[in-house]
């Protein structure tokens, strides 16, 4: 399940209660669900019965516990949780890491360009066509010298190093002999997994379907920013005498899919996204 797929699931829960007279309130137009901040608070949180609570003027907790009972009944969740005032921590049937990562890696192909406007030649001579590109689309304020300099403060630097990265790290391992590859459940070889940067790859699609530069640039951030925070604490390549075994195969998937968000999104924006840095 991607985080679209439990919001719905938890939609659909919450129009099943009402419409069972388990609940008097108003079905919500949408859910929203997030990834917790800690592993032990399950893969997904929400805090739907609190609204609803106060729609239908009975406790929070007491509302959690008729979703709660449903959600858990649901296809693909494995347990369902209620924490402090009446939030739902949902536990998946298996590591949605793994299945955010496959779908990535089957589906996603280059977009379409976004329709931009082109900069403007003295930019275009200032700059160069990719950092004038990126310039456009960047908060007020940011110094646009900034982006001609290869370092953190960089925020195109950053994306298009991640994207390097990822390249770099493919042609390593095949160096090496081994290629991504993920087991069907994914849970033990991903157990480190970060959550920011699962979160902002399975938000990629939304996003992208969004056609909206800025957002798509923000968006490049911080996946870019997760991505290489992962990498530096859960190396993806083996070490010294280390064998390449099942944990650096997965990682290296997750590897493989950051890439091609990354490049997707640089290519929907009219970015070069570079295989060496």
């Amino acid at each position: 399940m991607t985080p679209a797929d439990v919001s719905r699931t938890v939609l659909h829960t919450v129009r099943c209660a009402v419409e069972a007279d388990e609940l008097r309130a108003a079905v919500p137009s949408r859910v929203t669900v997030r990834v917790p901040p800690r592993p032990d608070c399950g893969d997904y949180a929400t805090n739907v019965a609190l609204p609803l609570a106060k729609d239908s003027g009975r406790p929070a907790r007491e509302v959690a516990e008729i979703l709660r009972r449903r959600l858990a009944a649901e296809p693909g969740i494995a347990r369902v949780d209620i924490a402090g005032p009446g939030f739902l921590n949902i536990t998946l049937a298996s590591a949605p890491q793994a299945r955010v990562v496959r779908s990535l890696l089957r589906t996603v192909d280059p977009g379409t360009p976004l329709d931009l406007p082109p900069p403007p030649p003295e930019l275009l001579a200032r700059l160069g066509p990719d950092a004038a590109r990126w310039s456009l689309l960047s908060p007020p304020g940011l110094d646009r010298d900034l982006l001609l300099v290869q370092r953190e403060s960089n925020p195109l630097f950053r994306v298009r190093y991640a994207h390097a990265r990822t390249a770099a790290l493919l042609r390593n391992a095949r160096d090496l002999g081994f290629g991504p590859e993920l087991p069907e459940d994914g849970a033990e070889e991903l157990a480190d997994a970060d959550g920011p940067l699962f979160a902002a790859l399975a938000d990629h699609p939304r996003i992208a379907a969004a056609r909206d530069a800025g957002r798509l640039a923000r968006h490049l951030e911080r996946l870019a920013d997760a991505f290489l925070r992962w990498h530096a604490d859960c190396p993806v390549l083996p070490r010294g005498e280390e064998k390449p075994s099942a944990v650096h195969r997965a990682r290296l998937a997750v590897a493989a899919a950051t890439g091609k968000v990354l490049a997707d999104g640089l290519h929907q924006l009219g970015v070069t996204a570079p295989a060496h840095l």
